[in-house]
């Protein structure tokens, strides 16, 4: 159970997909605008509220945002500076949850839900956003499967991602790969669905404690079909600890780790990718002092990443966590986090900080950043954000 990301005061949930439409829609005149955001919270009557460990998807075809709350599965459909609020639930994830996860495949619209069921997921899966069919049939509108995960695919800390298969392998049953990654205590798996997440294939190895350890996060699919999967306690080539990526360019065959140069770690937070359309590799991160950056990775001829310096997001934050990134445009990039400017140690009881959700957007490939407090009138959390499981009170 992964018990170091719960976040249980989260009760008003930004919908960060925003920043989808920050980095690819329309340029705005000024690139150093900051784009605007708008919080919706749940009414009572549909829950949702107690959100430890929120996680939300955007269907582009239909313009909704489902949100993975606890055991619950909340559709959204925002109409300007209004949200319509509907639970979706399919039975079988609202039945238990260790960690839940929910992703949505960006080309096909299908979004999946996994809730950690001990050694292995339930999962669901759905096309329709959770609505059912115009029969009155109990969960039509999702298939269900109780064996979500692959064999060997660890049992703590899962992630659920889709993308195109790489070259040369096509889609046949489902256009797209899904993986499903979860670790171990010294290693960390991934296993591939070729029809669309009804069944899983093994699970391979994508590292091991030589390589890294601790938490890994979610799993990202470039549009040239590499999947990655970010971790923040990597070993450099140094010698030293650091931050980086496992990374498969054989639809998960087999994996290699590339680490971030100049990153540093406090081993709390999961980084997080965004892949740009051109596959762009942002990389944010909280670092070793608790600051926001983004480094930067391309992929050279032989398939394997080089990075840019990394770059602090924004000097007046002291603090970082559940730092999230999405990439458009090659040159754009969002990344969303919790922040605080109180400095010190917020694992402790007495860290006194007030913490914001922030936006941060590039128009020029990591070079300069724009940050927007999604949440000046609100803040998310006051205090400490435990992440050592339990209470530290």
């Amino acid at each position: 159970m992964s018990i170091r990301r719960s976040l249980t005061v989260f009760a008003t949930v930004a919908l960060v997909a925003a920043a989808l439409f920050a980095v690819t829609g329309a340029r705005t005149a000024n690139a150093a605008t900051a784009p605007s955001f708008t919080v919706f919270t749940p009414p009572a009557a549909v829950g949702g509220t107690d959100a430890g460990e929120p996680s939300v998807g955007v269907d582009h075809r239909t313009g909704r945002v489902l949100m993975q709350a606890g055991v619950q599965t909340l559709q959204v459909t925002v109409a300007g500076t209004s949200a319509t609020w509907k639970d979706v639930s399919p039975t079988l994830t609202s039945l238990l949850t260790l960690d839940p996860i929910l992703a949505t495949d960006s080309r096909t619209g299908r979004t999946f839900v996994s809730e950690l069921a001990g050694a292995c997921s339930l999962m669901a899966y759905t096309d329709t956003d959770g609505e059912a069919s115009a029969l009155p049939i109990p969960d039509s509108g999702w298939v269900q499967n109780p064996l979500g995960c692959g064999a060997g695919a660890a049992f703590d800390h899962q992630t659920v991602g889709a993308g195109p298969f790489a070259a040369p392998l096509t889609g046949t049953v489902y256009p797209d790969a899904v993986y499903y990654c979860a670790q171990a205590v010294a290693s960390a798996q991934c296993a591939r669905s070729d029809d669309g997440g009804l069944t899983f294939g093994p699970g391979v190895p994508i590292y091991t404690a030589l390589d890294c350890g601790g938490l890994h996060g979610h799993i990202k699919v470039a549009p040239d079909g590499t999947a990655y999967v970010p971790n923040a306690s990597c070993t450099k080539a140094d010698g030293t600890n650091g931050q980086g990526v496992a990374y498969s360019t054989d639809n998960g065959l087999t994996w290699k780790v590339s680490t971030v140069p100049d990153s540093s770690t406090q081993q709390e937070s999961d980084p997080s990718v965004g892949i740009s359309k051109g596959g762009v590799v942002y990389f944010g991160y909280a670092d070793g002092s608790g600051r926001p950056r983004v480094a930067v990775g391309h992929k050279d001829t032989a398939g394997n990443l080089t990075w840019s310096a990394s770059s602090i997001v924004d000097s007046a934050i002291a603090n970082t966590q559940f730092p999230t990134v999405v990439a458009g445009n090659d040159d754009r990039a969002a990344i969303a986090f919790l922040g605080t400017t109180t400095p010190g140690d917020d694992q402790s009881s007495s860290f006194a900080g007030v913490w914001h959700l922030y936006v941060a957007t590039t128009y020029d490939g990591g070079a300069t950043w724009t940050t927007t407090d999604a949440t000046p009138t609100d803040p998310v959390q006051r205090g400490c954000i435990w992440l050592g499981g339990g209470s530290n009170q």
